[in-house]
């Protein structure tokens, strides 16, 4: 399976509590961190709901 990279790029501060949960359950806490993870519909729907805190490679 096709593999993508996350970035993150936005803070969580002043998010709903599901957004900070996504990110965290993408494997993304901290403002620049990078997660490489497999590129799956679950995946794609959890970026969906974060698209603006984060940035998509590959």
């Amino acid at each position: 399976m096709a593999k993508i990279k996350l970035t993150q790029t936005g803070s969580p501060i002043r998010r709903t509590k599901d957004q900070r949960a996504t990110l965290i359950g993408l494997g993304l806490n901290k403002m620049h961190r990078s997660r490489e993870l497999e590129d799956s519909p679950e995946v794609r729907g959890m970026i969906r709901k974060v698209q603006h805190m984060v940035k998509v490679e590959g």
